[in-house]
């Protein structure tokens, strides 16, 4: 089977709103090429660390690759993702060169050669994060494995907005509570909660291809007895209490639905919220202290912030 590889020079700042445009066009996940590996320092506790190529990454920016299937609508699809990324500039997303390409690839070329990269990571004190083809024993007992296929939707689970989500879900998640993950993507922060000891998870997501995925991880970790996915705007409609609500949206989406997550957080529950970049930290605390919340604490990761707040 032929397939189309897209690929779009942009920036760390538009990485999660052009995978989200990516996915909702039909592509099953994204491959991120970003110059920051090469330098990154790894932990050589997870087996073989594979010697990275500097040609295969941009010097500056960042680019990002999907694979959509050669048919009669693969034009205009094209195009529709060529203009929401155009628009992203709206919402004040800086998109960079914003350079789009287009190559024709064989399936069997990337459809597992892109594995190797993808190992067990340890993203806190007790997740690790495991690709579904890895055999992995826990190397502590209280060690926490969340299996993720990121060939399902939405990457593997180790962007530093997803971590830190993670480690705060870890700080602040109790046995018997009840939490709502906002914008699920691969329900990651939902099973995440769930094997923390949560009661009740609702996993929200407007994104059909999430829901599936979502659903379909909930099923691999063994947790959809505890965890609920449903195709959902935000909160809309939403009028059930949580202990903890967790949002890994752009910061321009948490601002606007603030306001009902302070009436759906309990008093002295918690609002988890990141996929902020630097410049948009002021302008959540602003608005997250206006609804009510008082900030415990703010985390730091790469150009990436994560806010948790206290519903006063």
């Amino acid at each position: 089977m032929k397939w189309s590889e897209i690929s779009i020079h942009t920036t760390n700042e538009a990485i999660e709103p052009i995978s989200n445009i990516l996915h909702e066009a039909g592509a099953s996940g994204v491959v991120i090429e970003d110059p920051y590996e090469l330098t990154k320092e790894r932990e050589d506790q997870f087996g073989e660390i594979y010697q990275l190529n500097p040609d295969d990454y941009p010097e500056e920016g960042v680019i990002i690759k999907a694979y959509l299937p050669i048919n009669s609508f693969l034009g205009e699809t094209v195009e529709e993702i060529k203009q929401a990324i155009n628009n992203l500039v709206l919402f004040d997303i800086d998109i960079g060169e914003n350079k789009v390409t287009i190559s024709e690839v064989h399936e069997e070329e990337w459809a597992t050669a892109w594995k190797k990269y993808y190992n067990p990571v340890k993203v806190s004190e007790k997740f690790t994060i495991v690709p579904t083809w890895e055999e992995y024993k826990p190397v502590s007992t209280d060690e926490l494995i969340i299996e993720l296929d990121p060939g399902m939707a939405f990457g593997t689970g180790t962007h530093p907005t997803t971590v830190m989500c993670l480690q705060a879900l870890e700080k602040i998640v109790k046995p018997g509570d009840r939490v709502i993950d906002v914008g699920t993507g691969s329900g990651v922060l939902s099973i995440g909660a769930a094997l923390l000891g949560a009661e009740k998870v609702m996993a929200f997501d407007l994104d059909e291809v999430a829901v599936r995925a979502a659903r379909l991880n909930t099923k691999l970790n063994k947790v959809q007895d505890v965890v609920t996915v449903q195709q959902n705007n935000l909160l809309d409609g939403v009028s059930e209490q949580a202990d903890v609500v967790v949002a890994n949206i752009l910061a321009e989406v948490i601002v606007r639905f603030a306001e009902d997550a302070a009436k759906v957080v309990k008093p002295g529950g918690y609002f988890i919220t990141s996929g902020i970049i630097q410049k948009k930290r002021q302008e959540v605390i602003e608005v997250l202290t206006k609804c009510g919340f008082k900030i415990e604490e703010t985390m730091l990761m790469e150009d990436w912030v994560a806010i948790i707040a206290k519903r006063m």
